[in-house]
């Protein structure tokens, strides 16, 4: 199966004003939700998964599509229901009598996007049949493997765990999201900004410009493994995570894989602001995304205030910052 090719090599300045142009679009759609929508865009530079977790009604699968559109990818949406089964996903076998033999009918898997919506709805035996998409890029059915296209990646929109009909994702699941996003209720002059466009439009839908395609934004991806992280940078990001292992109110801390996942969306942060090397404000910047569906909090503590977002905004106030001097002057 034939993979994208990078159409040339972007360095980071024009990827990054293609970034620009690719949110400036975007919030032609999504309305008040810029560092949001940067972070999610963050991920997809990365070469990583989105997890939008929120309320109904607050944009979520409005962002997965308009990101699809403006990134000039294939989209397909699977909705994710009690009975929706793992086939339903990565596609089957099925009987040709023209040929009189067993060909593979492809799944909504086989796409640029995949917008997994409602995620949490389904059981884990048919959240557990993206695990292998999403880290390996490839479907395995009835022994066969399929490789996916790139880019591939997979924006899942979820409700709270809270929320009736919902079923908790397994922590093998979580891990392999690169970020967890919640986008909140809008402000009441962005909730107006929301009703003044679809007035003006007089349509529910909107279509956006694609303002780039598959082969560059891989180039865009390539882009973003050339930016600069200093040792102590780097080292920062270590101790942010060693934090989470023997913090006081956590079960489960962050592995190596969620260290990685932050050097690496630092660097695509960076990108994402005009610049080839990461400042440790880049690491503050995505580290409640990317750690805080990485830890657990103590069973004993699930009654009390503790929560997985305050424990990750504690320990960013308490390890120390690397000074110029420890990460290297610029």
């Amino acid at each position: 199966m034939s993979q994208t090719k990078p159409a040339g090599v972007i360095d980071v300045v024009a990827a990054s004003r293609l970034a620009g142009e690719i949110l400036d679009e975007v919030e032609q759609a999504v309305v008040g939700k810029r560092s949001e929508l940067a972070l999610m865009l963050c991920g997809v530079l990365a070469g990583g998964h989105v997890l939008l977790e929120d309320l109904p009604g607050l944009g979520k699968t409005l962002a997965a599509r308009s990101f699809a559109q403006t990134l000039g990818l294939e989209f397909r949406r699977a909705q994710f229901t009690p009975d929706l089964l793992p086939a339903d996903l990565t596609g089957s076998f099925v009987f040709d009598q023209r040929s009189a033999e067993f060909v593979f009918r492809r799944g909504p898997l086989f796409t640029g996007l995949l917008l997994a919506d409602e995620i949490n709805r389904t059981p884990p035996k048919t959240q557990a049949a993206l695990l292998e998409a999403m880290q390996e890029r490839q479907v395995t059915v009835e022994g066969e493997t399929f490789v996916l296209d790139a880019p591939f990646h997979v924006l899942a929109t979820a409700n709270p765990v809270e929320y009736e009909g919902t079923y908790r994702l397994p922590e093998a699941q979580l891990d392999r999201f690169l970020l967890r996003i919640g986008f909140g209720y809008p402000t009441p002059d962005e909730e107006w900004e929301v009703l003044s466009r679809r007035m003006e439009r007089r349509s529910e839908s909107q279509q956006l410009n694609p303002v780039v395609d598959p082969a560059t934004l891989l180039a865009m991806q390539a882009a973003v493994e050339t930016v600069v992280i200093d040792e102590g940078v780097a080292r920062y990001c270590i101790e942010l995570a060693g934090a989470t292992r023997s913090h006081r109110q956590l079960q489960l801390g962050v592995s190596p894989r969620g260290t990685l996942a932050l050097s690496l969306c630092a660097r695509a942060f960076a990108v994402v602001s005009g610049r080839d090397f990461v400042i440790p404000e880049d690491v503050k910047a995505v580290a409640p995304s990317v750690l805080a569906h990485r830890i657990t909090v103590k069973p004993e503590l699930w009654l009390s205030a503790a929560s997985c977002d305050a424990v990750v905004q504690e320990i960013l106030a308490s390890v120390p910052t690397p000074t110029a001097e420890e990460r290297g002057s610029r």
